[in-house]
């Protein structure tokens, strides 16, 4: 199993930035990817961005351009830079891992237990 702690949530105004942070507990090397995921209240949990363990990135349409996705495989941490916080990047975000597995070829997902990111006007 993977355990992931996230971190760096907090209160922006819009315009502003924030970090956060996702600390798994084995080498992420090893892990096929990581992702970030977020969920307003009232709606579904979407993905944000993904880091494959290739380097691959994908983002949400409507962050590109303002979050960055990226990874320190030393530390075992993947990071979401974001900036130009807008009031509907209100949600709380996650981070997921998906694990290659011998009895899945979808692998399996490890969450974590969310951050919360409150962006106000």
């Amino acid at each position: 199993q993977v355990q992931l702690v996230e971190s760096g949530g907090g209160l922006v105004q819009a315009g502003g930035s924030l970090r956060l942070s996702c600390a798994a507990s084995q080498s992420i090397s090893s892990i096929e990817s990581m992702g970030w995921y977020r969920q307003a209240p009232g709606k579904g949990r979407d993905m944000v961005a993904i880091i494959t363990t290739d380097g691959s990135i994908k983002y949400r349409e409507s962050v590109k351009g303002r979050f960055t996705i990226s990874r320190d495989v030393a530390k075992n941490t993947v990071y979401l830079q974001m900036n130009s916080l807008k009031r509907e990047d209100t949600a709380v975000y996650y981070c997921k891992a998906n694990v290659a597995i011998e009895t899945d070829p979808h692998g399996a997902d490890y969450w974590g237990q969310g951050t919360q990111v409150t962006v106000s006007s």
